[in-house]
């Protein structure tokens, strides 16, 4: 049970003293990123999703 405690212990002390968190202003900064990124990624899947609809049903109304 030593080990838990020490291990415990031993993380907090890192996570508190060692650990270079990031500022609030790079925290902003990178969210921004990620939500921009996510945006632009999710519109290219849609467009990619309309195009293959659209060249499923041309395929499928030439085939009746």
């Amino acid at each position: 049970m030593a080990g838990v405690a020490e291990y415990i212990k031993e993380s907090y002390i890192e996570l508190t003293q060692k650990v270079t968190w990031p500022t609030w202003r790079e925290l902003q900064s990178s969210a921004i990123l990620v939500l921009v990124a996510a945006i632009i990624i999710a519109l290219v899947i849609v467009g990619m999703d309309q195009i293959i609809n659209y060249l499923l049903g041309i395929f499928y109304h030439s085939l009746t």
